[in-house]
């Protein structure tokens, strides 16, 4: 039979309490992703017994590093316990691949460089077959519950939770690239536009064109069948914008209307 502590915890001052202290721990979309994620694969009844103590502030401290979260939690016992989440921490030759493929879309590397995370960062990297999100943790803690996460473990990853809305970096830097570092490098890759210039054309002298100079590049009869340049996101103009301060269901509007863009992007199957 499994013996672990039943006791009230010792209530600890200046701990790390969550600030959400009913519903969902999490506001930002990569946060609610975390949770969502961990909720999956834990025990909820640890989980709850965990968010009990994340809101209690029972997490006197956590570390992040590459692959690997420290914390030390207070339960009924004098000695906190010693709780360690690992990940798999990608290396630098696929951080390199990672980088290359952010630097050539313009609108990631845009969101990174002004400190945001886009949505679509979460497919970029699944594609390279380096998840953000883990599909299972490593969780270790000294106490004497047999269970996988415990409820300290189960703390120490709302908390974490809640640090990444504080800072969506510490998602990447514990999978391997901190900020500074990730951002520098993006900063020192060429710009996407800087390697083909749509506008560029030969310089010839006026006098070998004389003949022509007035006569169009192409027949005016197929401009139209000319195709677009690009396409533009139709959600673009909610990336450009500053999100407003508005929420339906604690999710921000800005992701409530996102699909709807999309949706009204799409051709009419009835035109």
């Amino acid at each position: 039979m499994a013996f672990f502590e039943h006791g009230r915890p010792i209530e600890v001052d200046g701990g790390l309490a969550v600030r959400s202290q009913r519903g969902k721990i999490g506001e930002q979309w990569w946060s609610r992703r975390f949770v969502d994620v961990l909720e999956e694969m834990c025990d909820p009844g640890r989980l709850a017994r965990g968010r009990n103590y994340a809101r209690k502030g029972q997490v006197m401290d956590f570390a992040l590093s590459p692959g690997r979260v420290l914390a030390r939690v207070q339960g009924s016992r004098p000695k906190p316990y010693e709780v360690t989440v690992r990940v798999p921490a990608y290396d630098d030759a696929r951080w390199s691949d990672a980088i290359d493929a952010l630097a050539s879309r313009a609108l990631y590397r845009a969101a990174l460089l002004a400190g945001d995370m886009p949505h679509e960062i979460v497919e970029l990297f699944t594609e390279l077959g380096l998840p953000l999100f883990p599909e299972r943790l490593d969780i270790d803690c000294n106490c004497p519950d047999w269970g996988v996460p415990c409820k300290h473990g189960s703390a120490v990853l709302y908390v974490l939770a809640e640090a990444f809305d504080d800072d969506p970096f510490l998602v990447l830097a514990w999978r391997g690239r901190g900020r500074d570092e990730l951002l520098d490098a993006l900063r020192g890759t060429p710009e996407p536009s800087e390697t083909i210039d749509p506008l560029a054309i030969d310089e010839e002298p006026l006098d070998a064109r004389l003949a022509d100079f007035w006569s169009p590049a192409i027949s005016l009869g197929r401009l139209r069948e000319r195709p677009a340049r690009g396409v533009t996101p139709p959600e673009l103009l909610l990336r450009a914008l500053d999100a407003p301060p508005v929420k339906v269901r604690h999710v921000p509007l800005t992701d409530v209307l996102r699909p709807h863009y999309r949706d009204l992007a799409k051709p009419d199957a009835d035109g």
